[in-house]
């Protein structure tokens, strides 16, 4: 043995220590609860129920094959047609890796036997090959990203209907708190997820159909036994490269946890850049950034350190060593010549068989490498299943009306269940039953609300910070579950909300005054642009189609306009679509005194009752009630004119 090779072999034996060892310190980590316990912590610092732990076993099982059924709803699809392609594909390149095979051992021999004239015209022959091996390689590409993109819309159209199903991406921010960061999940996790299956789907099957067809063929050549002794090693390095990857999909999901919260604070920042001004809290929120990004750091150089460790052991065991069974498989039959298919050959045939067989069963060695390294890409998927499984459970039970959040616990509310309460559709008519007024958390603001609202009785809503008034509107929006009592209110699309800070769309000038609806929604309603001309003319704000773009003009109009501007395009969005009900929330705060009485008396005349929130007290005449709360659990509801003082009863 040669000094080059000892050291070789030196080198291998300490890379291997090492592997072995790092293996053991994150092992015994993980035992001791110390990783577990930091990425808890890391993610939301909730109590909640105990989630299952990450791994390929049959929970995975069960929630792959339910999401498979999302992804490929029939056979009659395009998924099911990419899946044959590539299947197809798959079975052309591994002829095609055979006719490589031989014909390459063919052209070695004839550059051994030195046959100058049989060697050019194999060698354009083999060019001329090489042309059908590249479609088909390429081909293999195009079906496995076509396949991941059909999987990606597939499962996006899935999810998009669910979250966008009534008010369900409301609720699932704001009533349940078992999903964190959802853009993370129906973004970057899906797309990850429905790529991991494609890679699996080639790792997988393009491996074992290697294994069948390189085994028919190795099993002539050299005999039965070569390529089981390769499929016993395929076994037991399967079973124990599985063992050592269980922490894998653990990693994974917890990875993907913490980018969301990274991108949620950066978020956050933007959101709320300027009121963070004011308060110049630029050096907490670098702290609260720099935070959370060292958390994430740190959990992926634990990642890093484990998947180098597994680096070593995986090449270690499906490269190098699978190769040294390669060599020993193939080497029986020609060191005691006792195959049948090799005996009465000279010596330039058995190098050309030796080749031949070699190859094979390198390419052999390499499908069976590559069949153990999928339990990687199977235990990443695992991590990316649960993830996306857990998002479909949360929006299945939300759109059933459940959802789950962390309630507060004490003898005023134990007897209070959401969703208890009865709402009964009726049209100009609001009343509440003994409703009470209950947060999600479980706070009793109102422990019994009665009063009722006519058609043309305007009520004005009044009270200090925190007693109820937001609480109120948003059962009324049915954004809130009931408690308890009935509540007798019109369906949601005759109930209008304007806020103080009104949001504007994205889209032309147009969009902002009909939004929701669209341009299609327009024509199918016959409302014309003289007619939205018409409402902002109500406003004051004719001018703006008078500038370049017209009614087609697209800005981003939450900057462009400015606040008084934005609350009078709502306004006129109110007009537009005229419900029974409309909810004004602070909305004309912004508006002179004038323009706001011309759009009360406007209000008036399409016939809409108002529920106003305002501390003008040039707003009382055109209100009929008054709903006061005192912030205590108390509420009066009374006649405007038996006010003496605005605030006061």
């Amino acid at each position: 043995m040669t000094v080059y090779s000892k050291l070789a072999i030196a080198s291998g034996g300490l890379s291997l220590l090492c592997g072995f060892y790092s293996l053991r310190v994150i092992l015994q980590k993980k035992k001791q609860g110390k990783e577990v316990d930091v990425v808890e912590s890391a993610l939301n610092n909730k109590k909640g129920p105990q989630k299952p732990k990450v791994a390929v076993d049959m929970i995975f099982f069960r929630r792959f094959v339910k999401l498979l059924r999302i992804l490929v709803p029939g056979f009659l699809t395009p998924e099911v047609g990419f899946i044959v392609l590539v299947a197809a594909m798959m079975l052309a390149r591994t002829y095609c890796d055979l006719w490589f095979i031989a014909n390459t051992t063919k052209l070695e021999g004839i550059i051994i036997s030195r046959n100058s004239s049989t060697f050019y015209p194999s060698l354009f022959w083999f060019f001329i090959g090489m042309i059908p091996i590249a479609f088909v390689n390429n081909l293999l590409k195009y079906g496995l990203t076509e396949l991941a993109l059909c999987f990606r819309t597939r499962l996006t159209a899935y999810l998009y209907t669910r979250y966008l199903r009534g008010f369900t991406y409301y609720k699932l921010t704001n009533l349940d708190n078992r999903i964190s960061n959802p853009d993370q999940l129906l973004t970057q996790d899906v797309e990850r997820f429905s790529q991991c299956i494609s890679d699996l789907y080639s790792n997988m099957s393009k491996p074992i159909l290697d294994i069948l067809i390189y085994t028919r063929k190795l099993s002539g050549a050299i005999g039965v036994q070569g390529p089981t002794y390769m499929l016993g090693y395929l076994a037991l390095s399967g079973i124990f490269l599985t063992w050592l990857r269980r922490p894998t999909g653990r990693y994974t999901v917890q990875e993907q946890k913490l980018e969301g919260e990274f991108r949620f604070v950066n978020s956050r920042l933007i959101t709320n850049s300027e009121e963070i001004a004011f308060y110049q809290g630029n050096k907490k929120e670098d702290a609260v950034i720099q935070s959370t990004f060292r958390r994430l750091i740190d959990l992926l150089r634990r990642s890093m350190q484990f998947r180098f460790s597994m680096g070593i052991v995986d090449t270690m065991v499906t490269k190098y060593c699978a190769t040294i069974v390669g060599f020993f498989v193939v080497s029986r039959p020609f060191l005691d010549l006792m195959s049948p298919s090799l005996l009465g050959l000279n010596n330039e045939q058995l190098i050309q068989e030796y080749y031949k067989s070699g190859r094979m069963l390198m390419n052999l060695a390499g499908a069976v490498g590559r069949l153990v390294l999928a339990g990687r890409d199977l235990t990443r998927l695992a991590g990316f299943t649960s993830r996306v499984f857990e998002l479909i459970e949360v929006l299945q039970d939300l759109n059933n009306g459940k959802y789950v959040r962390t309630m507060v616990n004490n003898a005023s509310n134990a007897q209070l269940k959401p969703g208890s309460g009865k709402i009964i559709t009726v049209d100009h008519l609001i009343r509440f039953v003994d409703v009470p007024l209950v947060t999600p958390n479980g706070d009793v603001l109102i422990e019994k609300l009665n009063f009722e609202v006519k058609a043309g009785t305007n009520v004005l809503v009044c009270g200090p910070n925190g007693c109820g008034k937001s609480s109120l509107f948003r059962i009324l929006g049915e954004l809130w579950p009931l408690f308890g009592g009935v509540l007798h209110k019109p369906a949601k699309e005759n109930l209008f909300y304007v806020p103080q800070r009104p949001y504007m769309t994205l889209g032309t000038l147009r969009d902002q005054v009909a939004y929701p609806h669209s341009k299609e929604d327009l024509k199918a309603r016959g409302v014309t642009d003289n007619d939205l001309r018409v409402f902002l003319q109500h406003v004051h704000l004719e001018y703006l189609v008078d500038r370049p773009g017209g009614w087609d003009a697209t800005e981003d109009w939450m900057d462009i306009l400015s606040g008084g501007e934005k609350q009078r395009i709502a306004m006129a969005r109110l007009f537009y679509h005229r419900p029974q009900f409309a909810i004004l929330d602070e909305c004309t705060s912004a508006v002179s005194v004038d323009v706001e009485g011309f759009m009360y008396k406007h209000c008036k005349q399409l016939g809409i009752t108002l529920f106003t929130v305002s501390h003008r007290k040039t707003l009382w005449e055109y209100h009929e009630y008054v709903l006061k709360f005192d912030g205590r659990g108390n509420y009066e509801y009374t006649a405007i004119n038996q006010v003496s003082e605005f605030g006061s009863a």
